[in-house]
């Protein structure tokens, strides 16, 4: 796999956007030789820029003021352009808007396919109350563009059901934009003091899978079902057909 675009695009705060971006990273990462790029738009938390191991970059649009100057993004385009490279591009919140409308305006998905570019938009919905939101979210960026999208199905707040039960890939709301799906990743809720308190304490490091299985900061049981998620997800990630 080479010269393939990811954006991570997602309104909700504390969705997992940035762990979405680390697992791609990842897998990009073993998965091909072409260069890595990784970029962090997050101007209030970079949490993706403190990966040391995954040589974050990040895009500074927000002016000593404290606005927002969407032409900032100009350094994003140019530098993933330079190259042939994987991208993954993570955003926070508060930069969810003005980067949207920077791709939109200057057709900046189009511009990344003229160059050889392949491009993909990373979604993640939330169960249980982050489900209305984060849904909403979905059929917003799926509304907006003809981008070929990636759901991230994130059960750590709940399952992604209505309250009549109703899975949320049943929902009008799914169904409407599936055509457009090339692949869904689902973050299986595990148990949270085994699993959880693993993946936790990796992520709070800011380490990587291969980190991890080198840290004598893991027993060989934490280092085993990290190995069990990662191994899960990536299989996920291998059955798309980018």
């Amino acid at each position: 796999m080479q010269n393939t675009v990811h954006f991570i695009l997602q309104g909700k705060g504390g969705i997992g956007k940035t762990l979405v971006s680390t697992i791609l990273a990842q897998w990009l990462a073993q998965k091909s030789d072409a260069p890595l790029r990784c970029y962090d738009t997050d101007q209030e938390n970079a949490t993706f820029l403190r990966y040391k191991a995954l040589d974050v970059k990040h895009i500074p649009v927000m002016t000593e003021n404290r606005i927002i100057d969407p032409k900032r993004f100009d350094a994003l385009m140019i530098d993933m352009l330079e190259e042939d490279c994987n991208a993954v591009v993570d955003n926070g919140a508060n930069t969810f808007s003005p980067l949207m409308s920077y791709l939109l305006e200057n057709d900046c998905f189009e511009l990344l396919r003229e160059s050889g570019r392949k491009v993909y938009i990373h979604s993640i919905v939330g169960g249980g109350d982050t489900l209305h939101d984060t849904a909403t979210g979905f059929v917003s960026t799926a509304k907006s563009t003809d981008v070929p999208l990636v759901l991230w199905e994130n059960e750590h707040f709940g399952k992604l059901q209505s309250a009549s039960g109703k899975q949320f890939t049943e929902s009008q709301t799914y169904i409407d934009n599936a055509a457009r799906m090339v692949g869904r990743v689902v973050l299986h809720q595990r148990n949270a003091d085994t699993f959880g308190a693993d993946i936790k304490k990796m992520n709070t490091a800011r380490l990587t899978i291969d980190e991890v299985k080198g840290s004598d900061k893991f027993n060989v049981m934490e280092k085993q079902r990290v190995k069990v998620v990662f191994k899960d997800l990536f299989e996920q990630l291998d059955s798309i057909d980018w």
